[in-house]
């Protein structure tokens, strides 16, 4: 008989760059996160303004960040479940907690990790063609 975990829930809950770095490396995130470097991951954890989190008996198993206006758009940064913890449905709960917070007319944008460019379409996502990014170390050209 397995025991079923019983997972909490908590929104902008104060989590250290040590919490977040440790969750990136458990999940599969740290392939694309500068986990390297404490001061920038330090940095991202501040500087959002939404993180909806999922602990499980104190330790934090998943994380939705997200830096948002709360009204018209909110860019889900991170989307990171323990993969001890994944295929239970804390991702899908992390998403409908976020978009719980934002007003009626507030569009959740993010940009899909390779192994999850399915995985969004699925739950409902709809896949935008018009995204534009600028890489760290290129510039705008004239």
């Amino acid at each position: 008989m397995t025991q079923e975990t019983k997972i909490e829930y908590r929104v902008n809950e104060p989590i250290s760059a040590d919490q977040f770095i440790e969750l990136l490396n458990a999940s599969t995130l740290a392939e694309r996160r500068p986990v390297h470097d404490r001061d920038t991951i330090d940095g991202m954890i501040k500087n959002s303004n939404l993180i909806v989190s999922a602990w499980d008996e104190g330790q934090l198993v998943g994380i939705s960040r997200c830096v948002t206006d709360f009204h018209y758009a909110c860019y889900l940064s991170d989307l990171a479940v323990s993969e001890s913890h994944q295929k239970q449905g804390i991702g899908k709960q992390l998403q409908r907690l976020t978009q719980a917070q934002l007003g009626q007319y507030c569009r959740l944008i993010l940009l899909a990790a390779p192994k999850a460019r399915d995985y969004y379409g699925h739950i409902g996502f709809t896949r935008e063609d018009r995204c534009w990014s600028l890489a760290p170390g290129q510039n705008i050209t004239d």
